[in-house]
């Protein structure tokens, strides 16, 4: 099983950028992704940047692959994708159907996870266009990957994206211009100062989600790293890994070692909990809520305590009634302004 970096999907520096895939050089992986996946705007690296990094990279003995825009809104999009297909030296991860259309008949091509392929049959169709490798979305069971690989073309690859923060979602308006109140047109690059992005907190508190421009990604950290054995089981021919900026390499050398089998499924596990960022989760993995954690070492869950959203409402006591319905009187509402207060139609 192979082990791979996926891309950076926060916004950081050029001198950052460029320390990490130096970094990654070194690390013990088989491939490394590179290249803006959320945002168009965000141009620390040029064009001429990634593939400087990706020459790099293959110098060092790792097989690149460059991802493309997840979310391609105009021609200027288009310009860069046609750059990195018409480059040549390097495999593409197309993550939109216009970068399908552009690679099919072209180049060979990763069908990404933005693609949502969820089916044999749209798989075939991904592969009779030219695609080489398939990375499912984030929220496929084990069982639906391991049915959708029993059917799967011959020689069509298998790679999981195991670790990190799940991207859930992406919008057309940026999440992290809106929170500073600015237009995404004149962002000022906000996000840059935010590495792991922006949590999104519950009314209670508790950390839900994470803004990554106009991306929403989890905040729990998938984690499968105690479910090698499960992974090869399924069909699994490649492990994706997610980064962070800063601190990775040991993440990647446990999964290293789990990989190899130099350590059991659970001490993987018991040593990759205080590397990740947040608490963890493999609920999609074995058919659950993604937030879940159900594998190896998995804590007790605390059962998750509601905060009622009406009061008990006495059937015998109209006075509950009204002081529910905020002002109409007959206790029925459409809305919670009185002024919309709407009374059961009287029977003629």
């Amino acid at each position: 099983m192979k082990l791979a970096i996926g891309p950076l999907l926060t916004h950081h520096a050029p001198e950052a950028l460029a320390a990490f895939y130096d970094e990654a050089a070194t690390w013990p992986v088989d491939r490394v992704y590179l290249g803006e996946v959320v945002c168009s705007r965000r141009r620390s690296f040029r064009i001429v940047d990634w593939l400087d990094a990706a020459a790099r990279l293959a110098d060092a003995g790792k097989e690149v692959v460059l991802s493309a825009q997840a979310l391609m809104e105009a021609e200027a999009d288009l310009r860069a994708l046609r750059r990195l297909v018409d480059d040549g030296r390097f495999l593409v991860e197309a993550n939109d159907m216009g970068a399908v259309r552009l690679l099919s008949g072209k180049a060979p091509f990763v069908a990404g996870p933005h693609l949502n392929i969820a089916s044999a049959e749209s798989l075939a169709l991904l592969a009779s266009l030219g695609a080489v490798r398939w990375v499912p979305p984030v929220e496929l069971s084990r069982e639906m990957i391991a049915a959708i690989a029993a059917e799967r073309p011959a020689g069509l690859e298998l790679e999981l994206f195991a670790y990190g923060r799940m991207p859930l979602a992406f919008s057309a308006r940026c999440f992290t211009a809106r929170h500073y109140d600015r237009p995404k047109d004149d962002c000022e690059f906000r996000c840059i100062d935010h590495p792991d992005g922006l949590d999104v907190r519950t009314r209670d508190g508790a950390p839900y989600l994470v803004l990554n421009g106009t991306q929403t990604q989890s905040w729990r950290t998938l984690d499968l790293g105690g479910e090698v054995a499960s992974m090869r089981g399924a069909g699994v021919d490649a492990v994706r890994l997610s980064p962070s900026i800063a601190g990775f390499g040991a993440i990647v050398s446990v999964w290293r070692d789990a990989i190899d089998g130099a350590i059991a499924p659970d001490a993987a596990s018991r040593a990759l909990a205080p590397l990740a960022r947040s608490e963890r989760c493999d609920g999609y993995w074995h058919g659950r809520p993604g937030i879940e954690r159900i594998g190896a070492c998995a804590p007790a869950i605390a059962p998750t305590v509601r905060r009622a959203r009406r009061p008990p409402v006495d059937s015998a006591s109209p006075a509950s009634s009204r002081t529910w319905a905020r002002g109409c009187p007959r206790g029925r509402s459409t809305s919670r302004s009185p002024a919309r207060c709407r009374s059961p139609r009287r029977a003629s």
